[in-house]
């Protein structure tokens, strides 16, 4: 897989983009989760989209990996940031208006959008916000785009954010390796085997583009959960949606993914057995084939 870099611009954002080959096919943009940077994405993955005939892109969103970040706004932790007694550092909508940035540098009138976790709210809302710029969209295992404040508490364990909470790594690289894949091991599927040498590439190679550890910016996270979304309910979407879960995702229950395709007319909901908060490679054909099936 190779890797062309971009920097798409909203305002004064700064967003890295890569596109990640597949050129001539069907535009998919993927969009990660929670302050983690595009060097997620599992390599194979991507190879399996690119041979199903898409041309797949990726970017970090902002305040993640190589895209700007509002360090200097005080934030609180994810939990207070979605009951905030201060103003968001910035909103869902201009989440949802940078994913339309990445696609006018890439030159894509129109993509099909991939979200997993955070990413796949923001997947929603740009589908929501801008229906005339996406084709399709995949929600993986992410909640409705249009809950607010204590009603995300129906829909996340709030006993494994606890537990993420209490983790703690020393400074430096090699604490930064472990956060990583503790984070990963801690999501991963119970029914399948957690595949450490890949987790580890995907640590490894966003410290190694000089990036800070996504995983361990708690207060970049916060600002990410805290941006509020103001814009129409999911009813409101009219275009074509796929909902994938996790039956045993540890950190968002699969009443959020059953919520959302309840939600949008004609959604199709699928459910994975044994399956987390992540992409096991033994999943990856029935993901790659629901997205190709989705966009035929």
């Amino acid at each position: 897989m190779t890797r062309t870099s971009y920097t798409a611009r909203n305002g004064d954002v700064h967003l890295a983009v890569d596109d990640l080959g597949g050129a001539g096919g069907d535009p998919l943009l993927l969009i990660m989760g929670l302050g983690v940077s595009r060097f997620y994405w599992p390599d194979g993955l991507v190879d399996a989209l690119i041979d199903a005939g898409f041309h797949v892109a990726s970017f970090d969103g902002r305040d993640a990996g190589g895209s700007t970040h509002f360090d200097d706004v005080p934030v609180g932790n994810q939990l207070t940031a979605l009951f905030r007694r201060r103003p968001p550092a910035y909103t869902a909508e201009d989440m949802a208006d940078d994913t339309v940035a990445v696609l006018d540098v890439l030159g894509w009138q129109r993509a099909h959008l991939f979200g997993i976790s955070q990413g796949g709210l923001v997947a929603q809302r740009t589908a929501l916000r801008h229906p005339e710029r996406v084709h399709t969209i995949t929600s993986f295992a992410a909640i409705p785009s249009d809950v607010r404040g204590a009603a995300v508490l129906r829909y996340v364990r709030l006993p494994f954010l606890a537990r993420l909470a209490r983790m703690r790594h020393p400074a430096g690289r090699d604490g930064d390796v472990a956060a990583g894949l503790d984070l990963l091991r801690a999501v991963a599927s119970p029914g399948y085997p957690f595949d450490e040498k890949d987790a580890r590439l995907r640590v490894e190679r966003e410290l190694d583009a000089g990036l800070p550890s996504g995983v361990r910016d708690g207060r970049a996270q916060a600002r990410q959960v805290g941006a509020t979304w103001h814009g129409p309910r999911l009813r409101e979407l009219r275009v074509p949606t796929l909902v994938l879960h996790g039956e045993q995702d540890p950190l968002g229950r699969p009443a959020a993914g059953r919520r959302i395709a309840a939600s949008v007319p004609g959604a199709r909901y699928v459910e994975l057995p044994g399956t987390g908060h992540d992409l096991p490679r033994e999943i990856w054909p029935t993901v790659v084939r629901e997205i190709r099936a989705l966009a035929a």
